[in-house]
């Protein structure tokens, strides 16, 4: 043990602050660009409102969600009992972590390649780890069941994703009338998404706000009379509103194009547009398709904010645990003088990661917003929203559980899922007949592979350095 308060460790304290912050404003300017990139990208939001939203809503999912992931990084990554005894050593390894989960994020976003920060933090713990004990130190159980979620939640948050879009293409996108079957499906959809929220929030919730008192039926109860209310409100004033204002809207500009027109042997007609030849007779069909979809994303403008609001919300739970754990633990050996003290997460070591991402995402958030958002694939609100609800909805099943999971693995393969699935069923046009850069997303893959062992070995080389120190 050391004495509690020791001044002689009051330097790790204060660089992990500052380490912690920057790792902070690193993870917003890489990573919250995925809860709004692709609202951004559909034009739904503008950048200054994202940053607006995400301000309010990182803050409050990292102080209502992170400290069971926070808890998870903090203790289920390294035997914290094999420090015992050897505190100092404990907190300037997890101020190495942070040092090489930070200058990788910072690496990345200035290459505007969307990394995981999770990936980051986890091989710059194991990183320090190796160096400061070996391969005994490591929890590696741990780490095969989080290396494994790696691999399931692009994929699953791309199933869900394009189910959700399937059913949108089924019973909206492909109805007789779609603006009228988004106009019957609106309240249905506000209400399934904030019962999932509300009930991500209430079920088993942070005891810092002693929602774990809740009985589960409690959570239900609260999460399906709040999704009712939603659905009684949007069915009785948001239906009406949008459905005027939609339809006072000028004449939509489509992206049909003509571009040449040509006469066959047989006398019929062809146009070529956007590269695509058709008979004359298919293009007011065309046009007629798109302006009805047209419509249809209107109507789902503001379900997209929304559903960027829960993107938002869920990730500053699941992600304040890379930025704040490692410093939690700093803390808590600084003001109990143990390794291994049992003592909560504090709310406002959260609610500082909140702020530090806030402040990444403001000054640099548009780098990968670009990446994400425009440069993968062509994004409408109708595509948006299934992003945004698939992706969310799988990381807060991680965060219910305690398994600190790539968001943007998640949102990447969610786009991409969407985007080749949108681009078979719709009738948009695309360059180079793909509608997802496939070699962009092989960059991304890339980035991901040596986004560990690159963390990994920038703390490994740190605690190297700070053995020196112990």
């Amino acid at each position: 043990m050391i004495d509690t308060y020791d001044p002689d460790v009051l330097w790790i304290v204060i660089v992990g602050f500052i380490t912690s912050f920057i790792l902070a404003f690193g993870i917003g300017a890489n990573d919250v660009a995925n809860s709004f990139a692709t609202s951004i990208g559909a034009g739904v939001l503008t950048l200054k409102q994202a940053c607006y939203l995400g301000s309010v809503f990182e803050i409050l999912g990292a102080m209502l969600l992170g400290y069971k992931v926070s808890d998870t990084v903090r203790k289920g990554i390294l035997d914290i009992t094999a420090y015992d005894g050897h505190e100092k050593e404990l907190m300037l390894g997890m101020l190495a972590a942070l040092i090489g989960c930070a200058v990788w994020l910072l690496v990345a976003t200035y290459f505007k390649l969307p990394v995981s920060t999770t990936h980051s933090i986890i091989g710059a713990t194991v990183g320090f780890g190796l160096v400061a004990r070996g391969p005994d130190g490591i929890k590696w159980g741990q780490i095969g069941t989080i290396a494994l979620s790696w691999v399931i939640s692009p994929i699953m948050a791309g199933f869900i994703s394009v189910a959700i879009y399937l059913l949108f293409y089924k019973f909206i996108l492909k109805a007789k009338s779609p603006f009228n079957a988004g106009l019957v499906a609106l309240p249905i959809i506000w209400g399934v998404v904030l019962f999932i929220n509300v009930l991500s929030i209430t079920l088993d919730g942070s005891k810092l706000l002693y929602l774990h008192n809740l009985e589960w039926w409690h959570s239900m109860l609260i999460s399906i009379g709040v999704g009712l209310i939603a659905m009684v409100c949007v069915h009785f004033f948001m239906v009406p509103w949008q459905k005027r204002k939609i339809l006072a809207e000028e004449p939509y500009n489509t992206d049909i194009k003509p571009t040449t027109i040509s006469t066959l042997e047989n006398g019929k007609s062809t146009i070529t547009v956007n590269s695509m030849t058709v008979s004359a007779n298919s293009v007011t069909p065309i046009i007629e398709a798109q302006e009805e979809e047209k419509r249809v994303n209107l109507l789902f403008h503001f379900i997209q904010i929304l559903a960027a609001i829960f993107s938002s919300f869920a990730h500053g739970g699941n992600d304040v645990a890379n930025a704040i754990g490692p410093l939690i633990t700093i803390w808590l050996v600084y003001t109990h003088g143990e390794a291994s003290t049992k003592a909560e997460t504090p709310l406002y070591l959260l609610a500082y990661g909140g702020l530090g991402i806030v402040v990444g995402l403001w000054l640099l958030g548009r780098r990968v917003i670009e990446t994400v958002g425009f440069n993968l694939t062509k994004l409408t609100p109708a595509t948006g929203v299934t992003i945004e609800i698939g992706s969310a909805g799988t990381v807060l099943m991680a965060s219910k559980i305690g398994v600190p999971i790539s968001t943007t693995h998640c949102k990447v393969g969610a786009v991409a899922f969407v985007g080749w699935v949108y681009g078979k069923t719709s009738n948009q046009p695309s360059e180079k007949g793909e509608h997802v850069n496939w070699k962009l997303f092989g960059s991304i893959l890339g980035a991901w592979v040596i986004t560990l062992p690159a963390a990994g070995a920038i703390a490994a080389f740190c605690m190297w350095c700070f053995e020196f120190l112990v």
